[in-house]
C-alpha cells in the first residue's frame, strides 16, 4: 500500500496523525505532503497546531470523525 492509501485509511478509521506518527508508524517523512495529494483528491482534512513541552505541531484529522 502507498504511503497516500496508508495515511487515506488512517484518517477514515478516526484517527489524528501527526508528523512523529506518521514517520514512526508508515516512515512518512513529509506528511504535510501527503496531506496536500489528500486534499487534492476530494479529502476533508482540518489541521490542528499543539503544543507539547513547548513545542508547536501540526495534527491532521478527517473534517467530522470523532475525536480518537
Amino acid at each position: 500500500m502507498s504511503q497516500n492509501e496508508t495515511i487515506r485509511a488512517a484518517l477514515l478509521s478516526g484517527r489524528s496523525l501527526t508528523h512523529l506518527d506518521a514517520l514512526q508508524e508508515f516512515g512518512c517523512a513529509r506528511l504535510a505532503a501527503r496531506i496536500l495529494d489528500l486534499r487534492r483528491r476530494g479529502m476533508d482534512i482540518e489541521c490542528n497546531y499543539v503544543t507539547n513541552n513547548g513545542k508547536w505541531f501540526a495534527s491532521y484529522r478527517l473534517r467530522g470523525a470523532p475525536h480518537a
